[in-house]
């Protein structure tokens, strides 16, 4: 992890080789294989880093973090396809932070970013970039990567694992390969004598695994694209699962943290005499911004930490919510300009051709929220340190651990848990970072480090706030000239910079799901701003294009109905690529869309419709919207994406369900505000997201025509929010630039 330390700081691509902190790694480094992390012991078989044999069990390994989505059961489905085992005879395991689980598919994006255009260049730029995550061994999930990632290569795993079992039984039976078959964890000879895998497992180890197995065709498959029941399903359904916040470790304390409530600030004295009085209370120790409370459970900690007397150190960004939009507001100059990825036509000469629409949206700062705080336990001895927590980042986990107290990584382990949520949340490793401080002062001890809703959610790392300004022309009942402007700080110059990081070049989650959307308005122009840093963020689900999809979309609509044309005829007018193209035929054809949207004039219905690439996903939506006495009512919500291959349909439903539901609730009821630099927002009374009783019907189609396979986790969010507005103006008129809706709008 050293290696991922030192050399991931600054990053070139050149030809073939990855430059990186001025080292080039040539074919050969990028191309050698990482060694296999599984250790086995005696009588057990590591065949390859994603499967284990023993005498009692086969275990897959699933490195991809699991936070709610399924992760390890898609994992787990994707090696079970080809080595032949049922699903309920596996067991899992996320495995131990290792360069070997790096990252394929982050590449893919950055490279659209890098090189928009189809082709060589563009094949080699992404080579190049995950040439560079390979070398410094990128283990993360995010990015909706899990199954883009592990689609061929745990297949090919499983695949090899299987042949080099077939192998071993060959050689001991005198017996072609070609003539054994495999099911069920069995190998089955000619006359149907089965071995079980597991009783193979000690003649297995150490054996060389077989290589450049050809994948099953999928006529053969029997997991992928069938309906399954994750393997986690029982465990949720009775509440039996453990997360993160239910680990205990022998012999550990409970603690909590009191933080400046300014995001990043310091402390400059406490004052902890009363809450070392209080019952249960062990301890009251420094820590970096703020103080680490010990004690002998939770809720105690909870209590002393609001009985300490601190003196906080201003905020390092402006203090006012109204100070963050004027910093955004300011950002529009060439001076900020980040990026201009998409400049078609010559918008400055058509914009001065017609009259000219403009306008203006904003969408605000957003808390993670996940239903599970943050945790970690943390121990650290003289010699080694180990680590249980939820995690998406588990190498940097163990990469910081070693630094902050001084002990080699290689000594560091990290127990990667089942996570109650992220939503990009666990991006971050801050209370792993502040339960190794309070453990360094408590050498030995299992330290359980456990969040306040209140401190989890004031002290989350929100969503990018982002402004964008609009303008256009219509000409002949059709959008003609569309000039998007956006200004946000840099999500990743922020989040990388807390990994000792810089971000060099310009952040594509400026313009992530605007600047490459698939419409070929003639006069088109999208340019990105970076405004300064301002409050500290992170990676948000969808990151840019949760905010970028509304603005795009909106202001799409605001010229197609200056046009007076159709919001969904019009966008299949202007549609340039066929993957979108199917996916808006398909919404249109699930909702019965015909004319202003299907529904019949001065109805209290409207109709709203929105697409996004995003992540590489075209996903569409269409929603209804009804205008009751007592407020709007969102009745149903219909959806296509284009995702390649749908491995299951059952989660890959439910994934579309929540994505839509987490961007329907935010754009209508939740914002993060500051005031004297705090967050104003602590808790889910004032941050509700979607109620129950707000859920709409929600329908869902996945569609596999394009030849990508694709992740499902991000994209339905970005269409919601603008789905929804075009919804309500359909149905009241009202125009929604600014999220929360409720604002403007009273929603039942």
């Amino acid at each position: 992890m050293g290696r991922l330390k030192t050399i991931a700081r600054r990053t070139f691509l050149i030809g073939s080789a990855a430059v990186v902190g001025g080292v080039a790694f040539g074919i050969y480094t990028v191309r050698k294989p990482h060694e296999n992390p599984l250790i086995a012991t005696e009588g057990e078989a590591a065949l390859t880093p994603y499967v284990k044999i023993t005498g009692d069990g086969i275990t897959l390994i699933t490195p991809r973090a699991d936070k709610g989505q399924g992760a390890y059961h898609v994992q787990a489905a994707l090696i079970a396809e080809e080595l032949d085992v049922d699903l309920d005879q596996i067991g899992t395991d996320p495995g131990p932070p290792s360069a070997a689980y790096w990252n394929t598919a982050l590449g893919g994006e950055a490279a659209d970013f890098m090189v928009p255009a189809a082709g060589v260049i563009h094949d080699m730029a992404e080579g190049a970039v995950n040439g560079v995550m390979k070398v410094i061994g990128l283990q993360i999930t995010g990015g909706s990567t899990t199954v883009p990632d592990q689609f061929d290569k745990l297949r090919r795993a499983g695949a090899s694992a299987r042949e080099t079992i077939k192998a071993l039984v060959a050689e001991r039976e005198g017996i072609a390969v070609a003539n054994l078959t495999t099911a069920a964890g069995h190998v089955i000879l000619p006359d149907g004598k089965k071995l079980a895998y597991t009783d193979l497992a000690a003649d297995l180890a150490g054996r060389d695994v077989v290589q450049d197995v050809p994948l099953r065709a999928p006529s053969e498959w029997r997991y992928i694209g069938k309906p399954m029941q994750r393997i986690d399903m029982m465990a949720k359904s009775t509440g039996t699962q453990d997360y993160g916040i239910d680990a205990v470790v022998d012999g550990m304390v409970h603690a909590t943290v009191r933080m400046n409530p300014a995001q990043g600030g310091g402390m400059t004295d406490f004052d902890a005499t009363e809450a070392l009085a209080l019952r249960g209370v062990q301890a009251v120790v420094p820590i970096s911004g703020g103080v680490g409370i010990v004690a002998d459970n939770t809720w105690r900690a909870f209590q002393a930490a609001q009985a300490i007397q601190v003196t906080w150190e201003d905020p390092a960004y402006p203090p006012e919510q109204a100070d963050h939009w004027a910093a955004l507001d300011a950002a529009f100059t060439s001076d900020a300009q980040d990026s201009q990825k998409r400049n078609d036509g010559d918008i400055d000469i058509a914009l001065g051709d017609g009259t000219e629409i403009t306008a203006e949206y904003r969408a605000p700062y957003l808390a993670h929220a996940p239903l599970e705080p943050i945790n970690a336990i943390v121990r650290v001895d003289d010699t080694s340190a180990e680590v249980w927590t939820g995690t998406q980042i588990p190498r940097f986990v163990q990469a910081n651990v070693s630094r902050i107290t001084g002990i080699p990584a290689d000594e560091v382990t990290v127990h990667v848990l089942m996570m109650g949520g992220s939503f990009g949340h666990r991006l971050e490793d801050e209370v792993v970072k502040q339960a190794t401080e309070i453990a360094m002062q408590m050498k030995g001890v299992p330290v359980k480090l456990t969040l306040s809703r209140e401190e989890d959610m004031t002290h989350d790392f929100p969503r990018q706030i982002a402004m964008a300004r609009l303008r256009g022309t219509v000409a002949d009942g059709q959008v003609a000239a569309m000039d998007l402007g956006i200004a946000m700080p840099s999500v990743m110059a922020s989040q990388l910079g807390r990994q000792g990081f810089s971000a060099p070049g310009p952040d594509s989650q400026i313009v992530a799901g605007a600047w490459d959307q698939p419409f070929a308005i003639p006069h088109q122009r999208v340019t990105g701003y970076r405004a300064p840093e301002l409050a500290p963020i992170s990676s948000w689900r969808a990151v840019g294009a949760s905010s970028n999809g509304f603005f795009y979309n909106a202001a799409l609509d605001e010229l197609i109905a200056a046009a007076g044309a159709d919001p969904l005829e019009e966008r299949l007018r202007l549609c340039s690529d066929p993957l979108a193209r199917q996916a808006l035929e398909a919404v249109a054809e699930m909702s019965n869309w015909s004319g202003i949207g299907g529904i019949a004039a001065g109805s209290r219905t409207g109709r709203g419709v929105a697409l996004t690439k995003s992540f590489g996903v075209h996903c569409a939506q269409v929603i209804e919207v009804t205008d009751t006495d007592a407020g709007l009512r969102i009745d149903t919500v219909w959806v296509a994406a284009e995702v390649g291959r749908v491995v299951d349909p059952v989660n890959f439903e439910n994934l579309v369900q929540g994505g839509v539901i987490y961007g329907l609730g935010h754009a209508m009821n939740s914002e993060i505000t500051y005031t004297g630099g705090v967050a104003e927002q602590s808790n889910f009374d004032v941050n509700p997201g979607m109620r129950l009783h707000q859920c709409p019907n929600i329908l869902v189609q996945g569609l596999e025509n394009g030849d990508r396979v694709l992740g499902i986790g991000e994209p339905p969010l970005p269409p919601a929010a603008p789905a929804l507005a075009g919804a309500i103006w359909a149905v009241t008129g009202t125009r929604l630039r600014e999220m929360p809706f409720s604002k403007r709008v009273t929603f039942v």
